[in-house]
């Protein structure tokens, strides 16, 4: 039971990817909320090019369910490549278990300004770990794999033998990967919880033999040139 096919996708590249990367290691801190940063022009550019990728989908791979996190950047990039749909768009849900990794106190501040402002909190997350590690008011890599586990046995039942497109973020891809797998949290935290997943890109997982199996993860080839 549950979906036939998980095609997952990150956001676009968003205002304030571009802000962090350019504060590089100065202290920054970021004048959005996390739900309303949106993309930039390139962002709007590569959602346009994830469109045209998932309109060119054989009829057996094609979604036919999307489910979107509520934060802007997610929304918008669902908005521009649905907009490159054959026909009449698959219909959308828009789910707050999808919401990018809370970060509380710490939010809008990037690690040079968590280690000038709160310092004892830098020194907690370099000792607990990431996925682990729950900043005040926030949630822990481990709460979003949980929130995950929780969706996807939801998503079991109202996806069953359905091909779904979720459209989200680094933190959620990463989770899901460990969710469908079944990793238990000692194995995720002892592997480290984060690693690069790219804006625009592309994880999918195919149901085989009963259970549902990686085919591709963070894939850009549709963004090549």
């Amino acid at each position: 039971m549950g979906p036939a096919r998980i095609t997952a996708v990150r956001h676009g590249e968003s205002e304030a990817n571009v802000a962090y990367a350019r504060a590089g290691d100065a202290p920054l801190v970021y004048g959005f909320g996390d739900d309303e940063v949106g993309l930039t022009p390139r962002g709007w550019s590569q959602a346009e090019a994830l469109g045209r990728r998932l309109a060119a989908l054989p009829e057996g791979e094609s979604p036919e369910l999307v489910w979107s996190s509520p934060y802007l950047r997610a929304v918008q990039t669902w908005e521009v490549a649905g907009a490159a749909w054959r026909g009449e768009p698959p219909p959308v849900t828009v789910d707050a278990r999808l919401r990018d990794v809370e970060n509380g106190l710490l939010a809008r501040l990037n690690p040079a300004a968590v280690r000038e402002r709160f310092p004892e909190e830098a020194a907690r997350l370099l000792a607990e770990g990431p996925y682990v590690y729950r900043p005040p008011g926030g949630e822990s890599f481990a709460d979003v794999v949980a929130r995950l586990r929780a969706f996807l046995a939801e998503l079991a039942v109202r996806a069953d033998g359905r091909r779904v497109l979720l459209v989200a973020h680094d933190s959620v891809i990463l989770g899901l990967r460990l969710a469908i797998a079944g990793t238990p949290d000692g194995e995720a935290a002892a592997a480290g919880a984060y690693a690069p997943v790219l804006n625009a890109s592309v994880s999918t997982w195919h149901a085989a033999r009963g259970r549902l199996e990686l085919v591709a993860f963070n894939d850009t080839s549709h963004l090549d040139g």
